[in-house]
């Protein structure tokens, strides 16, 4: 082995260890870094595709997927140094429709996007309910805290206030018990004492009583780990006559309901959770736009490959061709180039 292979080897290595180290979890994206990147370059094209008469789409897209946020950014500063304008401005001029908002959720880092989505979420009349449960319920400590960090950046506001402001009774509590990110970091040691405490705990507080000790569930669920929680879970199974899931469905009720058998679902499998709402997306003639939308943009730099790797495992189809049959046009395109390959 060349020494040049060798130093490669030792850098994709300690590239995959700051990954792991520095999200807390490894991560599966669809979309890495373009090895040959030339932002001057990237900037002109999409000066020239903005500019033609009609708009050059396919341009647009190939560029913009096929780059990181970081690159993406680096290209709007250099757009903006040759076009004196503002790359995102341009760009909205240019779009439309759901190839404009892809381009445009690109053009923000991972927590920017979820932050924003969350702030789209609760903003108006009448808030939408599953966007909310599915960013906050799916997301990791990690992740949540920088999407407070970074909503306080955009907003000016405090993301517990406006969520506390915009919902209600036990679901409000849980939804602020996530977005505080108190929950404990995984551990070496495995506590079996405090598993079989636990397990009991949620019994107790749910299929063995009348009624249901939310705030009980609320704490074990926000506070523990996830590979304790997967432990619970088990073990819980010894105490009760349904599994978790199922106990869910028997004790609670509407939005409560549904965020706690996101957070079930995401602590046992966080991928297949994304592959289910991406196939329950695209099971009508049309597919729910914003939920296919929000999955790809969101996660293409986190985890996409593995989610498609679920969705082929469990729907016996490609996720890439099921994107093909559900979608067209640029927005098609876009979808497909982010999701990175057939499987």
């Amino acid at each position: 082995m060349g020494v040049k292979s060798r130093m490669a080897m030792v850098s994709e290595f300690l590239g995959q260890l700051t990954l792991q180290l520095g999200g807390g979890e490894p991560t599966y994206p669809t979309v890495v870094p373009e090895p040959n990147f030339d932002p001057d370059k990237d900037a002109a094209r999409i000066e020239t595709a903005i500019k033609t008469k009609g708009v050059d789409e396919q341009t647009i897209i190939d560029v913009l997927t096929k780059r990181t946020y970081n690159q993406r950014r680096e290209i709007a500063f250099a757009y903006e140094r040759r076009a004196k304008k503002d790359m995102i401005s341009a760009l909205k001029g240019a779009l439309s429709g759901s190839l404009e908002t892809v381009i445009l959720g690109l053009m923000k880092s991972t927590a920017q996007y979820d932050a924003s989505e969350i702030k789209a979420s609760i903003k108006g009349l009448g808030t939408d309910e599953e966007s909310l449960i599915d960013i906050v319920c799916s997301r990791s400590n990690a992740e949540l805290t920088e999407i407070r960090k970074v909503y306080k950046e955009l907003f000016k506001k405090d993301l517990e206030k406006d969520v506390a402001g915009d919902t209600s009774g036990d679901f409000a509590k849980l939804l602020l018990a996530l977005v505080e990110a108190k929950r404990a970091e995984p551990s070496s040691v495995i506590d079996y004492q405090k598993i079989d405490e636990d397990a009991r705990a949620l019994y107790d507080a749910g299929v063995k009583r009348k009624g249901t000790d939310v705030k009980c569930w609320i704490s074990i669920m926000s506070e523990r780990s996830v590979p304790h929680l997967q432990k619970v879970f088990e073990r819980y199974k010894s105490y009760s006559p349904y599994d978790m899931q199922e106990s869910i469905r028997k004790e609670v009720k509407g939005d409560l309901e549904k965020s706690f058998l996101t957070l079930v679902q995401c602590f046992e499998n966080k991928q297949l959770y994304f592959a289910n709402r991406l196939q329950d997306a695209m099971k009508s003639k049309g597919a729910k736009e914003k939920v296919l939308t929000r999955i790809t943009v969101s996660r293409c730099e986190v985890d996409l490959k593995k989610i498609r790797q679920e969705f082929k495992a469990h729907h016996g189809k490609s996720l890439y061709q099921t994107i093909a049959e559900h979608t067209k046009g640029d927005y098609q395109r876009a979808l497909l180039s982010l999701c990175g390959g057939d499987d």
